[in-house]
């Protein structure tokens, strides 16, 4: 089973980041510690942990850009878990908080890869973004509160 909550020790925090650093940077050669963003504090955070190994699987978080608007960023899911809801889950657990904290919209930034997973949710493409590292294409991706 898995369990979604907020890191709150150390280690929990350790493994974040970890999972974190594994997943959106060491594949394209970034430094450890390019997976920490500066207002790390000012965000929710959400862990994703296997119940049965106790294993972190999964990762995200949310940052406030507005009262209103929301921005899910970082979301990385361990290969073995991937395509297994663990995204899925992250994801309402942010949105939930989202909705509670008065915010009527949330964007987000979707790797090329990930847009049929954001799509499936619910988000829908506005604008194409970024292109990260020089190969991973961005799409900013928009969900309106229910």
């Amino acid at each position: 089973m898995i369990q979604i909550q907020q890191p709150d020790t150390p280690q929990q925090w350790e493994a974040y980041y970890a999972l974190r650093f594994a997943v959106l940077r060491q594949p394209w050669g970034q430094p450890q510690g390019s997976e920490v963003l500066p207002d790390e504090a000012s965000a929710e955070h959400a862990l994703a942990i296997d119940t049965e190994t106790q294993a972190v699987v999964g990762v995200a978080r949310l940052q406030a850009n507005s009262p209103q608007q929301g921005q899910v960023r970082c979301v990385a899911v361990s290969s073995q878990a991937q395509g297994k809801g663990v995204g899925k889950l992250l994801m309402q657990f942010l949105e939930e908080k989202a909705w509670q904290l008065g915010m009527t919209e949330i964007i987000l930034d979707a790797r090329d890869n990930a847009v049929q997973f954001y799509q499936s949710i619910g988000y829908t493409i506005i604008a194409e973004s970024y292109l990260l590292f020089g190969e991973i294409q961005h799409y900013k991706m928009l969900k309106k509160k229910p």
